[in-house]
């Protein structure tokens, strides 16, 4: 078996799409109901709620949003979080340090989807640390 990706429900496919294009530098190929892109080796669809009922009648009645945070690792999330901000997202948690020191960000985009930045090098944590105490 091999994972293949992940498809994202939502009320508004455009505005999703226009987040994952502007965040990630991808393109999108698709429509107003479905719409599919990739990133980093990652395959990405994004449904409209509408279209995920008409496929599986009654499956979105117990739907729920914001339950699963989409993590990506990144060099540098102090650069992210300024490029991010220049693109208009919004953040739930600005650049800041986790409980262990890992530099992360998290931010909230279009259907209450969370995404999580965060820096994975461990050198990179610990030249980080070295300039607190400097």
């Amino acid at each position: 078996m091999q994972f293949a990706g992940f498809c994202l429900i939502t009320e508004n496919v455009p505005g999703l799409v226009c987040f994952y294009e502007a965040v990630f530098g991808c393109k999108a190929d698709g429509g107003e109901m479905h719409a599919e892109l990739s990133f980093a080796g990652v395959n990405v669809a994004i449904f409209s709620k509408q279209g995920m009922e008409q496929m599986a009648p009654g499956c979105m009645q117990q739907a729920g949003y914001g339950s699963v945070t989409l993590m990506f690792a990144v060099e540098d999330v102090d650069v992210e979080f300024e490029r991010l901000k220049t693109l208009g997202v919004d953040f739930c948690q600005a650049a800041t340090e986790s409980r262990v020191g890992r530099p992360v960000a998290v931010v909230q985009g279009p259907g209450r989807q969370y995404y999580r930045f965060y820096v994975q090098d461990s050198s990179i944590i610990y030249s980080r640390q070295l300039k607190k105490l400097v």
